[in-house]
C-alpha cells in the first residue's frame, strides 16, 4: 500500500469520528506487516477520561485481530466538517502505545490531504519509556 493510499484511508476513517466536545475529528490508518490496514477515529466522552484517540482505536483493533508487527500509521485531523489543512500529530499517550508495539523503524505519517511529514518512532518519541526500565 502506498503512503498516499494509507493517508486516504485515514481521511476516510476520520468521517466516523465522534467528537461533540472538541469538534476535532481525527482519523488513523495503521499498516500491519501482514499488509492489512486497520483504521480508527477518535471517540469522545463527556467526562473526557474515557475518550480514545484514533491511533489507539486502530492499534487496539489490529492487536485484537492478532497483529503484532506494524510498518506505519497515517494520522489526519482538524476541525470537524473541514478538510484537514494542518498536520495533527499523535498525543503523548498514543506515542507511548506505538512504543509498546513498534520498533525503531516504525513510521508515522502526519498528514493533510495534500502533504505529509514522515517521522520514525525515535524522532516522535525520543525518550520513550519501555521494558528496559524494568
Amino acid at each position: 500500500m502506498t503512503e498516499k493510499e494509507l493517508i486516504d484511508a485515514a481521511i476516510t476513517a476520520r468521517k466516523s469520528a465522534y467528537c461533540p466536545y472538541s469538534h476535532m475529528a481525527v482519523g488513523a490508518a495503521l499498516l500491519a506487516k501482514s499488509g492489512k490496514v486497520y483504521t480508527g477515529a477518535n471517540m469522545e466522552n463527556a467526562s473526557f477520561t474515557p475518550t480514545v484517540c484514533a491511533e489507539r482505536v486502530a492499534f487496539f483493533s489490529a492487536i485484537m485481530a492478532g497483529e503484532r508487527e506494524f510498518v506505519r500509521i497515517a494520522v489526519v485531523g482538524g476541525p470537524e466538517g473541514e478538510e484537514p489543512l494542518r498536520e495533527f500529530p499523535p498525543c503523548g499517550v498514543c506515542r507511548q502505545v506505538m512504543s509498546e508495539f513498534c520498533g525503531e523503524d516504525f513510521e508515522i505519517l502526519i498528514a493533510t490531504r495534500d502533504s505529509y511529514h514522515r517521522l520514525t518512532l525515535p524522532e516522535i518519541l525520543p525518550f520513550r519509556f519501555n521494558e528496559s526500565y524494568f
